[in-house]
């Protein structure tokens, strides 16, 4: 996927009066670096179901695995828009960035490689998977890959000044 600018706003109604926007280069560092996930999906009847997990930022979309057979799968096979949220639990400091977008599963076995490679560069041998037919194969079973390319974005930055930062793509 290429990557896309998305434009910047600040949400005057919802930051402080000296806020400035985060950008996006440094908010998809955020992504880049962070290593839980939060990913909200919802069931066929209705009900949200959210759930933590680990992930990857690559070609400009999180990428997130997870069992044919679990609640998350399931529940984007109905309905493929999600939210992946990531940030801290602190009201002074930190920002959290909030990803809204629609979970594509990828079968491409190159792209399922590179991203295989970089879920055990950043977590760690106990996170090697295997490439087969069109999934991720490990000692867990097969694994199903999503990516979600951010259609819209949100920060909130608790650094100094509030501020909440939307970017559109």
């Amino acid at each position: 996927m290429a990557e896309k600018e998305p434009t910047t706003e600040l949400d005057a109604r919802f930051s402080s009066d000296k806020a400035t926007p985060v950008s996006w280069s440094d908010a998809r560092g955020l992504l880049e670096r962070a290593e839980i996930y939060w990913l909200s999906t919802v069931r066929p009847d209705g009900r949200p179901h959210v759930t933590p997990l680990i992930g990857i930022w690559l070609d400009g979309a999180l990428h997130f695995c997870t069992g044919p057979a679990e609640r998350k799968a399931k529940n984007l096979e109905s309905n493929s828009h999600c939210v992946l949220t990531t940030g801290g639990n602190s009201l002074s400091e930190g920002t959290d960035v909030v990803v809204e977008g629609e979970a594509v599963q990828v079968r491409d076995e190159q792209v399922l490689r590179r991203l295989a490679a970089a879920y055990e560069e950043k977590y760690g041998p106990d996170w090697h998977f295997d490439v087969a037919d069109g999934a991720f194969a490990g000692e867990g079973g097969r694994a199903l890959v999503f990516a979600v390319a951010p259609e819209r974005a949100f920060g909130f930055a608790r650094e100094g000044e509030y501020g909440q930062t939307r970017w559109l793509f």
